[in-house]
């Protein structure tokens, strides 16, 4: 894709986290996606990273979609392209940016909004993000020598059933990959049935797995993108593993975060050139 001046101003957006390396690993993949289509792009957060102090950043501080947006429209930029660091149709796509660009609408009068789609839409599907997730877990399971009796692909969780049917698509091709059963588990769900579509959670399906016959070595797939406070070395699922085997003689390995793979850029690329 060659630079034009009618080109509009790329953004990567991911939801943002407090985490100094989930701000440094979005700004390697939108150096990177810049590079790829030979045009700025601009890494910005939906919330949270502006809490990271720019000491943990080089001295930068990380930016956030509403006032990146702001200091764009104030200098005449009227055409924008918003790439989604989302696995699937999170409320931070149908509502919080939506919202976001009405309102900024209302302030500095029409703009031509973009917003690429996310990097597993559903019916189709991704099966190049199954991939990745298979090439993590391959390379993993290569490394440390670990034969698994159960593979679990966890995710955040999500109060949305459409989020949650992205983590079941990606198991059940992630299945066929590596053509065994992957279990499915979310970090996280709202209390009550009216979520039970979430899945069970990840403490569960550890715990199920470290006390049900035979004793068995456990594969995490990480559907998550980077190092937050969640999937972190010292984030929520760490925390989870280590109280696990703490208590059973489990063994765990677990995979790679997507943001590692080379061919997330492909992926993304492919978004930003169909929304173009």
């Amino acid at each position: 894709m060659e630079p034009h001046d009618a080109m509009p101003q790329l953004l990567l957006v991911d939801n943002g986290s407090r985490r100094a390396a989930a701000t440094r690993a979005l700004r390697r993949l939108a150096a990177a996606l810049s590079e790829r289509l030979g045009q700025p792009v601009a890494p910005v957060s939906l919330q949270h990273a502006d809490r990271i102090a720019p000491a943990e950043l080089d001295g930068r501080p990380a930016a956030l979609l509403a006032p990146t947006l702001r200091q764009y429209l104030a200098a005449g930029t009227r055409d924008f392209l918003l790439v989604p660091l989302f696995f699937g149709p999170s409320q931070a796509l149908t509502v919080q940016i939506p919202a976001l660009c009405a309102e900024l609408e209302r302030e500095y009068g029409a703009v031509r909004w973009r917003l690429a789609e996310p990097l597993c839409p559903l019916p189709r599907g991704e099966p190049l993000l199954a991939r990745i997730l298979a090439d993590n877990l391959r390379a993993t399971l290569a490394q440390t020598a670990v034969t698994p009796t159960a593979i679990v692909l966890v995710d955040h969780g999500s109060p949305v059933p459409a989020v949650t049917a992205v983590r079941q698509w990606l198991a059940e091709r992630l299945s066929q990959l590596l053509a065994r059963p992957v279990l499915e588990a979310a970090l996280e769900r709202r209390p009550g049935g009216a979520y039970d579509f979430s899945g069970p959670l990840l403490a569960e399906v550890l715990e199920r797995l470290a006390t049900e016959p035979p004793q068995s070595n456990v594969a995490l797939a990480m559907l998550f993108f980077s190092a937050g406070r969640h999937a972190g070395p010292d984030g929520d699922i760490a925390t989870i593993c280590r109280a696990i085997q703490a208590r059973y003689p489990l063994r765990l390995v677990v995979a790679p975060l997507v943001s590692t793979h080379p061919l997330l850029i492909d992926l993304l690329a492919a978004r930003a050139r169909a929304a173009l």
